[in-house]
């Protein structure tokens, strides 16, 4: 028996006692314990549907990240063996380096790449123990400014960079707030390569934290972008989408958007009501195969 099962057997008797369940599978045990790792506002999570990914050939762990004026935390996960592998940034929902993002980058690794996901509200505040959206937004969220974020995810690159990843191979995907930010880093650096932008906001009043938007920025976006959205969103409005489609047509810019009908916000969160099945299988596909394509 490895280290691992061990761990697996004294912690599924000790969680069997709590629930009064027995006979915990490796499944029920690595869900048990991701759950422990979401955000408080996405509690309780729907563990039937939730996604576990093992580390098994991997090297993934929390990690220090260097920037500007220190430090910020993150996680990262690459193949166990070899080096050079080509980098993904993941950029967080609004719930921050949570099991999910976690999970997004175990998968990464799972087919190659070295993914890390830096925690990039860091300075403004903790959201993992915030109750709700609105309390994250207005605490948080709102006081993160963009340039704040573009630096971040260029130290991150370099971080990256000198630990097993090749920067010249860049990508960068994101989730809700994540997305949009995936849109405005494929502008911000030349050498990105290629982005996955989920359900990503592409149009917001502006502000001093948040001075343009994607929609501002398509003749600036330097690598192609796969755009994957729903067409029930009831954040980010049907036209919107359509018009980022039309723009980056007139531009001449090498990227698509796909936009699965009757398909709400969040599809690929596979730890809320909100997750659908048959679109986020059909968008990590997608995603698979558009940074194989572009990164190789």
């Amino acid at each position: 028996m490895n280290d691992l099962d061990r761990n697996m057997l004294l912690n599924s008797e000790l969680v069997s006692l709590e629930s009064g369940k027995s006979n915990w599978s490796r499944r029920d045990f690595m869900v048990s314990s991701a759950a422990a790792g979401f955000a408080l506002a996405v509690q309780p999570v729907c563990a039937q549907t939730m996604i576990v990914t093992d580390t098994d050939g991997l090297k993934a762990a929390d990690v220090m990240i260097p920037v500007a004026d220190g430090e910020i935390p993150g996680y990262m996960a690459r193949p166990a063996q070899g080096s050079g592998f080509g980098v993904i940034l993941v950029v967080q929902e609004i719930f921050g380096v949570h099991e999910h993002i976690k999970d997004v980058c175990r998968r990464l690794a799972k087919i190659g790449y070295l993914a890390v996901a830096p925690s990039l509200y860091h300075r403004q505040g903790d959201v993992s123990q915030m109750k709700n959206n609105k309390e994250i937004i207005a605490k948080v969220v709102s006081k993160v400014p963009d340039a704040q974020v573009m630096s971040d995810l260029d130290a991150t690159v370099a971080f990256a960079g000198k630990n097993g990843g090749n920067a010249a191979k860049l990508g960068v995907t994101g989730f809700c707030w994540g997305g949009r930010i995936t849109w405005l880093y494929t502008a911000h650096n030349p050498k990105v390569r290629a982005g996955v932008a989920w359900y990503g906001r592409l149009t917001s009043p502006k502000n001093d934290m948040t001075p343009s938007h994607p929609l501002d920025l398509v003749a600036k976006i330097n690598a192609p972008v796969l755009g994957l959205y729903g067409g029930a969103d009831a954040g980010i409005p049907n036209d919107t989408v359509e018009k980022m489609q039309e723009l980056l047509k007139q531009a001449g810019k090498p990227s698509e958007i796909v936009l699965y009908p009757d398909t709400p916000h969040a599809f690929h969160a596979d730890y809320r009501p909100s997750y659908r099945k048959e679109q986020a299988e059909d968008g990590w596909k997608r995603l698979a195969a558009w940074f194989k394509k572009h990164l190789a």
